[in-house]
């Protein structure tokens, strides 16, 4: 198992938001101290207005907004892999590697990938 960690370099500021925010609409539609159940949502809309990974300001946005303590957001944010913490290039494939998928030719898949 890999330790995932916010990546070393952070922009100074986030990226200007787009109309739809961070997912406001969809907080605001939640019952009253149940925000938090949104985290990976927002999270994953925080993700995509950032060029496709969280930096720290984000993670800090999205704990504002739900009024989470920093280590509960950041707890999602690096147990959840579909959350990148460093940036990331214009395709990004990631590649199971569980048993299951060992098991149905994942490794053959893996050298054609890196070939």
């Amino acid at each position: 198992m890999s330790v995932r960690r916010l990546a070393e370099k952070q922009p100074s500021s986030l990226p200007s938001r787009r109309k739809s925010g961070l997912g406001e609409g969809q907080i605001s539609e939640i019952s009253a101290g149940r925000q938090q159940s949104a985290v990976i949502l927002i999270l994953w809309k925080a993700q995509e207005q950032c060029g496709g990974w969280l930096p720290q300001k984000a993670i800090e946005a999205v704990r504002g907004m739900l009024g989470m303590a920093r280590i509960r957001v950041l707890e999602v944010a690096t147990f959840y892999t579909m959350f990148n913490l460093s940036p990331v290039g214009k395709f990004y494939v990631q590649l199971c590697g569980t048993t299951p998928c060992m098991l149905r030719g994942s490794e053959e898949l893996k050298k054609v990938c890196s070939a």
